[in-house]
């Protein structure tokens, strides 16, 4: 594999001026005898409109043909459905059909080490390790060419990386006041919060904010003060699980959740949309503080 130059994935990173810039950097003299620009396969779904229409083959994996290479890039379709991290398709595709240009483009080792990190747990759920083949400290270190990612540091400030958990929340109505209690009991913690849709800030991925008011009924292992900041980084690391909540309510609206305290994280495995004449789930939050959970 041929390693020269590295780049931050955004989509960004292939309007004309970066590539301009790209191919200045490159310069003459490092065109890549053995291997060949074929177009993208439209049967390779992973790669499809992402800036560019033609890539090198063999790819930086090692594949022969464009066939090989959309059948081994299927399997990846799934996990980014899961939206694991927003540069995952990119980081995937500089591998599988890079960009052909007079030389390899490979991903910058950070990179891989971003989208790893965030993607490797969900991998997990399924029984799917990291594969040798995406080993991180194969790639390059940073360097000759920076370019604005999601996960990147901008302007000083950090901008938090999504990662959605392995059970998918989905709102649920409360079937009974007496299930909805030992939902409760089962649960870490349970939270009633209200949520506003945010237009977009380059700081955040986060979609929504929290409400100054939350009314915590249960805040299980976690000290009273670090509720709402670990909300807070659930709003903006479990995308799917808010997507799932807010489906039915894009503007925002009262919720609420429960779930499990995992180190730093929670997890949310129950979301309800708070309406008053959803009486189950009235009647259970009212009762809660009286409640005895069954042993």
């Amino acid at each position: 594999m041929t390693s020269v130059l590295c780049h931050f994935a955004s989509w960004k990173f292939y309007h004309s001026a970066h590539l301009l810039l790209l191919l200045l950097l490159a310069g003459p003299g490092s065109t890549l005898v053995s291997s060949r620009c074929v177009p993208i396969p439209s049967g390779m779904a992973l790669c499809q409109n992402i800036g560019y229409d033609t890539m090198r083959m063999p790819n930086l994996l090692g594949h022969e043909s464009p066939a090989e290479a959309v059948q081994q890039s299927a399997s990846w379709l799934p996990l980014l459905a899961r939206e694991c991290h927003p540069d995952a398709r990119i980081f995937l595709c500089s591998l599988f059909a890079p960009i052909c240009l007079d030389r390899f483009v490979s991903p910058c080792r950070s990179l891989c080490e971003s989208v790893r990190d965030s993607c490797a747990p969900i991998m997990g759920c399924y029984g799917y390790p990291w594969p040798e083949i995406l080993r991180c400290d194969q790639f390059p270190a940073d360097h000759l060419i920076w370019l604005y990612s999601a996960n990147h540091l901008t302007g000083g400030l950090s901008i938090s990386v999504p990662q959605a958990s392995c059970r998918d929340c989905e709102l649920e109505e409360a079937s009974s006041s007496k299930d909805t209690l030992e939902t409760f009991c089962r649960s870490d913690f349970v939270v009633k919060l209200r949520l506003t849709r945010l237009k977009f800030s380059p700081v955040s991925l986060a979609q929504f904010s929290l409400a100054s008011k939350l009314e915590v009924l249960k805040h299980g292992p976690l000290l009273g003060g670090q509720i709402r900041s670990r909300i807070e980084l659930w709003l903006e690391r479990d995308a799917t699980c808010v997507r799932n909540m807010t489906r039915q309510h894009p503007r925002g609206g009262t919720f609420l959740v429960t779930g499990t305290v995992q180190g730093e994280r929670l997890v949310v495995n129950k979301a309800f949309a708070w309406q008053r004449h959803d009486k189950n789930l009235v009647a259970a939050a009212r009762k809660w503080k009286q409640y005895r959970c069954r042993s």
